[in-house]
């Protein structure tokens, strides 16, 4: 690749984002595409690879045809450069840059006054580290890289997956591209910061709703990255990760995949080893464990989480691993364990004590609420579980929370009986609603 090309970054997340997961996967969709237009532009993965490089800046007459059918988007937006006009209005014109610029922000960010989320131009400036770190300094690019990850799972947080996952996705194209030219240290630091970013790409695709296949991928990633760094930590971590992300229908999967974050030829820190013990308690709860072994699993995780150092600031996505895990989680996620096994007036006490507390960002309070309403169903009080559904699902539509609108459709169903009272209709009516708008 020439000294100047900056790798194409936009179009690797827009594509990784639809499914298409490698340059062939990308190809094969591609002459799909044009089949269906009755074009007769065919590309080879060649030519994918030199449009990811940035070697190609505009495509033909008939390719950005059946690009812009695939993606939906201008070709802007993708990343190619249009050729300057000889004539007329300047393709470089402020208006015209700024127009340009409006639209991309909307079609991969739209996130607004939430959280300082890494723009387009910062993104520019951060590839263009990648292939020219010895002149902008590795310690900066590294800086960007650890900031703007915090910052994309901040906005998760706040504004839900669909806001944060397109940025996550540019950042991971950046470290990416990074790593094969960087010397070895600077590489071995980009893959670990990759590692923590595909985990978070994994959570976002999954929150949001995308098709199992795209979570796994990025799963699969974090692993490779973690393997590559001899971050046996992290491998552990993602072990736990990909437990979560299991069905409920799938409880010995889910068993399985804890067991082996804490059993396997690695150590977990004390905080995301006493998550993954609470995680083995669910799975135990899901496979009918007696609710004796599903408390001394929790008492395990409570021991655990007693050893771990005070955290010294606030959690972060780049921070020590797992430093968000704390004692009001894990109550809250003991209570979702004691519904899984049939005890839903002890699930309902938990709730009730530590949902109280303002600990919990809104993606989490939407998720936990949810389940609270679960639990107060099972406990026979459907009026107080519709009262919490409502205030779940208050926090989880505009955001978009995945994971608290199926816990919330799942109470729906439970509240099927009770449709007549008029708090439970209102709840059922305003989550149809949102369904379908």
């Amino acid at each position: 690749m020439p000294e100047h090309a900056v790798a194409n970054w936009r179009i690797v997340a827009a594509r990784v984002e639809r499914g298409w997961h490698t340059q062939e996967d990308f190809a094969a969709a591609y002459e799909d595409e044009a089949r269906e237009l009755r074009e007769q532009a065919r590309i080879s993965v060649r030519q994918v690879r030199r449009w990811e490089a940035g070697e190609s800046t505009w495509p033909n007459r008939d390719a950005r045809r059946v690009l812009e059918a695939m993606f939906g988007c201008p070709l802007e937006s993708l990343g190619f450069v249009r050729p300057a006009r000889p004539t007329g209005r300047r393709a470089d014109a402020p208006g015209r840059q700024l127009e340009e610029c409006d639209v991309r922000r909307r079609t991969f960010l739209g996130l607004v006054g939430v959280a300082p989320v890494l723009d387009l131009d910062a993104l520019d400036h951060l590839t263009a580290a990648a292939h020219g770190a010895h002149r902008h300094g590795e310690g900066e690019l590294l800086s960007h890289l650890r900031t703007e990850l915090d910052n994309v799972a901040r906005a998760d947080g706040l504004a839900g997956p669909h806001e944060a996952l397109p940025t996550a996705l540019g950042i991971l194209a950046a470290i990416n591209a990074a790593a094969r030219t960087a010397g070895e240290g600077l590489r071995r630091e980009l893959l670990v910061f990759g590692a923590r970013g595909a985990e978070l790409a994994a959570w976002l695709n999954r929150d949001a709703g995308a098709p199992a296949q795209a979570v796994a991928y990025w799963h699969h990633q974090a692993k490779e990255w973690a393997t590559l760094t001899g971050d046996g930590a992290m491998h552990a971590y993602v072990l736990l990760r990909q437990a979560q992300a299991t069905d409920r229908t799938d409880a010995a999967r889910m068993l399985d995949l804890a067991r082996a974050a804490t059993t396997g030829p690695w150590t977990l820190p004390p905080r995301p080893r006493a998550e993954a013990l609470q995680q083995q308690a669910r799975a135990l709860a899901l496979t009918g464990a007696r609710v004796e072994e599903v408390a001394r699993a929790l008492d395990q995780a409570h021991t655990v989480l007693g050893q771990a150092t005070p955290a010294s600031g606030p959690a972060t996505c780049t921070g020590p691993l797992g430093d968000g895990y704390n004692r009001e989680r894990l109550m809250v996620q003991g209570a979702i364990c004691y519904r899984e096994a049939g005890q839903s007036e002890r699930a309902v006490s938990l709730f009730g004590a530590h949902l109280a507390t303002d600990v919990f960002a809104p993606r989490d309070r939407a998720f936990f609420t949810a389940q609270y309403s679960g639990a107060l169903v099972a406990a026979g009080e459907p009026d107080e579980a519709a009262t919490a559904a409502l205030e779940s699902l208050a926090l989880a539509a505009g955001a978009r929370f995945g994971q608290a609108l199926a816990e919330l459709h799942r109470t729906a169903h439970d509240l099927a009986p009770y449709a007549k009272r008029p708090a439970v209709r209102e709840f059922r009516q305003r989550l149809d609603e949102l369904a379908v708008a």
